[in-house]
């Protein structure tokens, strides 16, 4: 016979999907937040002169042996796109990388510098608004432990419950409202941007996709919540109205 799971081991096991939920929301918002792959492209950059023994096609060859003879005439062969070299670059919301052409490692800036000045005011509410998120995100997950352990009636636990719902409802808003403000930024920056920085192709790149995981694990853990928190109010509606009919059948007839 299998057995049958009470009402109070159902809301633990509720409590504790809520609160894997709002945990993992909080590990992909820190990850992404710290990263700098919201975006990933190319840059088209032109082709440095060859120096020394350096060969290949990252780089313009002369057809002089000597390159240091000014007197000499220097042909350039390259024509057209063969002059320009893709450069991959990837940005985040504290700083953008690009690679180092015929070199290895990368050469780093702040995002925040190549965004124009008209849009840095939007950047920073985009910053702000991830930070609280983060910190609200923090809070329910806290408030979501103390629910799992501490508390000791089932009134207490409403109250609980009623915090962290709100609590993670609203982190949940701020980071909708904080990609896509970050989104917008970044579009601007590709349009008004300087020039040695303009992508020529780019695309959202992993922590991007991370930021809108934590957003949908957040929303999913707002929802287990609240439906927890209306399952224990519907049980305790059912109680006390057993409770009343209970009574009134023992005011009807009185034992004797």
């Amino acid at each position: 016979r299998m057995p049958i799971s009470g009402p109070a081991t159902d809301r633990r096991q509720r409590a504790s999907a809520a609160f894997s939920l709002s945990f993992l929301s909080l590990v992909f918002s820190i990850t992404a937040f710290s990263s700098s792959y919201w975006c990933e492209g190319t840059r088209k950059v032109a082709k440095p002169f060859c120096t020394g023994q350096s060969k290949g096609n990252h780089c313009i060859r002369f057809n002089s042996p000597d390159a240091n003879n000014s007197n000499a005439v220097q042909y350039i062969w390259e024509t057209g796109d063969d002059k320009f070299v893709d450069r991959k670059f990837h940005a985040g919301i504290w700083y953008s990388c690009e690679e180092i052409i015929n070199e290895e490692g990368e050469k780093c800036r702040s995002f925040i510098s190549l965004t124009p000045a008209a849009d840095r005011g939007v950047l920073w509410l985009s910053i702000v608004a991830e930070l609280l998120y983060i910190i609200l995100l923090l809070t329910g997950a806290i408030l979501m432990s103390v629910e799992m352990c501490c508390y000791s009636t089932v009134i207490d636990g409403l109250k609980i419950k009623t915090f962290s719902a709100v609590v993670t409802v609203l982190a949940g808003l701020l980071g909708m409202v904080a990609h896509m403000m970050y989104t917008t930024v970044f579009q601007m920056t590709v349009n008004l941007g300087p020039e040695d920085w303009r992508p020529h192709t780019w695309d959202y790149g992993w922590s991007y996709c991370l930021a809108w995981a934590s957003f949908a694990c957040c929303m999913a853990a707002a929802v287990t919540t609240i439906n927890k928190y209306t399952k224990t109010i519907l049980e305790f509606k059912h109680k006390r109205k057993t409770l009343e009919r209970s009574l009134k059948i023992k005011y009807k007839f009185p034992d004797h």
